[in-house]
């Protein structure tokens, strides 16, 4: 593993700190897990929008080319 250093406020690591006691963990686990995460998300993201588009391209539906009006969309 690679090791970061980081700036933080004092007062806030003390807080990050006594929480991760109460909750049997440790800053560094919490850091490390909400990066693991962040990256997780983003590759989950990604992969929803490309199954979405390839969905979209196979669809057997449309517009047939007319444009949608207000009043028929919203029955006005």
């Amino acid at each position: 593993m690679a090791n970061l250093t980081i700036t933080v406020d004092a007062e806030l690591l003390k807080r990050a700190r006594l929480r991760a006691l109460r909750e049997g963990t440790s800053v560094n686990r919490l850091l490390r897990e909400r990066l693991e995460s962040y990256v997780e998300d983003d590759r989950r993201r990604r992969e929803a929008i490309q199954g979405l588009l390839r969905l979209s391209r196979s669809a057997r539906s449309g517009s047939g080319g007319r444009r949608l009006r207000r009043e028929d969309v919203y029955g006005e």
